[in-house]
């Protein structure tokens, strides 16, 4: 599979070290706080599992599966919500965990339906951001790595349901994916 990537971009002790430091920020903000993490569904899966563990607040766990990418690298630009949370977030922090934030159009398009719900809060915290591609007016609360624009996968992050089960993130040789275009 190494042979479907340029690069390893950040391997799995950078990750992780990162993903504690963000536990150890989230955790003093949220002091005397609950909240309810919303794991956005794949992508963020791994990030998530690793993230809540090392929190030192009380947590709910929750799931959302939205869709704007099909099977290309590109966003459609038609969010669909294909798992909705089961909690109510009514009055409550609500923390959503993504894996990328790329155009921004997907979590802008949440949060705005998410407001809707009255929660006391919304943070967001992403594992990778790409700000060069951004449409949408968005920053995340916490970040991981803000990176360059080039399509990743590992950790998470997948090319046609492809390479998440990888514990680095490595950058995709865009034969791969130019060949299906």
């Amino acid at each position: 599979m190494t042979k479907d990537f340029l690069k390893v971009l950040l391997a799995e002790n950078e990750i992780s070290a990162r993903v504690e430091q963000l536990a150890a920020e989230i955790s003093k903000d949220y002091t005397d706080k609950e909240i309810i993490a919303v794991c956005i569904l794949k992508g963020a899966t791994l990030f998530y599992s690793d993230l809540i563990r090392r929190l030192n607040i009380p947590v709910k766990l929750d799931f959302m599966a939205i869709s704007s990418y099909g099977y290309g690298t590109e966003s459609t630009g038609e969010i669909r919500i294909k798992k909705d949370m089961e909690n109510d977030i009514c009055n409550a922090h609500v923390l959503i965990v993504e894996d990328i934030i790329d155009t921004g159009c997907t979590l802008s398009n949440l949060i705005e339906m998410l407001k809707q719900r009255r929660p006391a809060s919304i943070k967001t915290v992403c594992l990778l951001d790409k700000p060069e591609r951004r449409k949408a007016s968005i920053k995340p609360d916490y970040c991981g790595f803000v990176i360059e624009d080039n399509f990743v996968v590992g950790y998470g992050l997948d090319y046609a349901e492809k390479y998440r089960n990888l514990p680095y993130i490595a950058i995709l040789e865009p034969k791969i994916y130019e060949k299906t275009m």
